[in-house]
């Protein structure tokens, strides 16, 4: 049976009532006659789907084409093409409620012709060389590792749609435990708070992590939530980008060699719908993407006596006495899952750290508890003590707007950690006279 046949009989079959008699008469209609076939066809489909799948058309049109009794459709074609409507079959989230669509469109308030222009879904972003075009503002920036970093922000009114979309829809579909970072009452803190004090913590960090995840995947998240299929692929195209191929062309290649092979997989990842780092939704969307990840190393880390979290593209895991004799076989297993998994591992910043040394995490020094390392706190202490003495204009060599805001944000972050010092330095940044 054809695929154009097989999506007309679909509709059809979902249009009316779904028993024997309601899917034979809808079929009649959509064939403008009955033929022999068609009987057995939908017992086969009834047998299949003992409920109407309300959800999912294109599944359903899919599973007709390859039943039995559909390869006795010859040459047969639909004279009537019905347009069936689509429902959320299951909402366990109490998500917002989008049948199709036109709710979508509602529910973002924009037109359906704006709704398919941003969720742009025959791609055509990708060949657009006027920037006018582009639903993104592209930029690109060195990463301290000396990679070149591509950003993908997008312009007000779509920021406006993600915005949405994270506040009202994405945020109450839960990550993760061990997802730490993007999340409510997530932060760098409770990522490394569960590897203090431990025998050995492994730091490992995942390449290009965002665009890594890639339309298909976030099309699954919208599946599981409940979304119809139409709804699914709509939302996946709103929070998911192309690079144009002239914006890839204006990155430059990293100055580091040993970068290159990496830099080429990111324009390989950039090239396919992805989801772009600069986007509100990405965050978001990127630990749900992860969920089959966390579980399934947190269960590595669990049958090895040990400990698991991730804060965005960062995976710590730490263990009791006698993992150091062991640790190479563990990441060989989590570079196996990962991989799976379809993320890549950054070889680069896999760190082994054992008690006697350093053990750091995300800035924060867990070898006892999570603190900030004693040198960023003498550094911080140093700055603030010439601006006393010598005034502030004498320490911001490097001009940075809002210096007294920039020196408070600094202090905030070892007050998180540590009060006493933070109050300490606190109380010094209160003495300065910000206008010298």
């Amino acid at each position: 049976m054809r695929s154009d046949l097989a999506r007309a009989l679909a509709a059809g079959f979902l249009a009316g009532e779904w028993t024997q008699e309601g899917l034979v008469e809808n079929g009649t209609v959509v064939l403008g006659r009955r033929p022999r076939w068609l009987a057995p066809l939908v017992r086969q489909t009834l047998a299949l789907y003992p409920r109407a799948p309300g959800d999912r058309p294109r599944e359903l049109a899919a599973n007709i084409a390859t039943r039995p009794a559909a390869a006795k459709a010859g040459a047969a074609s639909a004279r009537v093409h019905t347009v069936a409507g689509t429902a959320m079959l299951t909402n366990r989230w109490r998500l917002p409620v989008l049948d199709g669509l036109d709710d979508v469109a509602a529910f973002l308030g924009v037109s359906g012709s704006e709704l398919d222009w941003f969720a742009d879904p025959r791609h055509l972003a990708r060949s657009a060389s006027d920037v006018p075009l582009q639903h993104y503002r592209v930029s690109h920036r060195p990463a301290p590792s000396g990679a070149i970093r591509v950003l993908e922000a997008p312009k007000p009114r779509l920021k406006v749609i993600q915005r949405r979309l994270l506040d009202e829809v994405a945020s109450l579909i839960p990550p993760h435990d061990a997802a730490r970072g993007f999340r409510p009452g997530g932060s760098v803190r409770s990522y490394a708070s569960p590897h203090a004090g431990r025998s050995v913590v492994l730091r490992l960090d995942l390449e290009a992590f965002f665009a890594s995840v890639t339309v298909s995947r976030v099309y699954g998240i919208w599946r599981t939530a409940g979304y119809p299929e139409p709804v699914a692929h709509c939302l996946a195209g709103l929070v998911t980008c192309v690079l144009p191929r002239s914006a890839w062309r204006a990155v430059p290649k990293p100055a580091d060699e040993g970068l290159l092979d990496a830099h080429w997989r990111l324009g390989r990842r950039l090239a396919v719908p992805h989801l772009p780092q600069g986007a509100p939704t990405s965050p978001a969307m990127a630990n749900l993407g992860a969920f089959r990840l966390d579980v399934r190393l947190t269960a590595l880390a669990r049958s090895w006596g040990g400990r698991y979290t991730r804060y965005a593209d960062d995976l710590a895991f730490s263990g009791a006495a006698g993992w150091g004799t062991g640790t190479s076989r563990l990441i060989e297993a989590i570079e196996d899952i990962v991989k799976d998994e379809g993320f890549r591992l950054n070889a680069r910043k896999t760190g082994v750290m054992p008690r006697a040394g350093r053990q750091r995490l995300a800035g924060l020094v867990v070898n006892d508890r999570p603190r900030v390392a004693r040198s960023q706190v003498d550094v911080l202490r140093a700055i603030l003590h010439n601006c006393h003495r010598y005034g502030p204009s004498t320490q911001n060599r490097d001009d940075v707007p809002a210096y007294e805001d920039h020196l408070r944000g600094r202090i905030a972050w070892v007050a998180q950690h540590d009060p006493v010092r933070g109050a300490r330095l606190q109380a010094v940044h209160d003495s300065i006279d910000w206008s010298r």
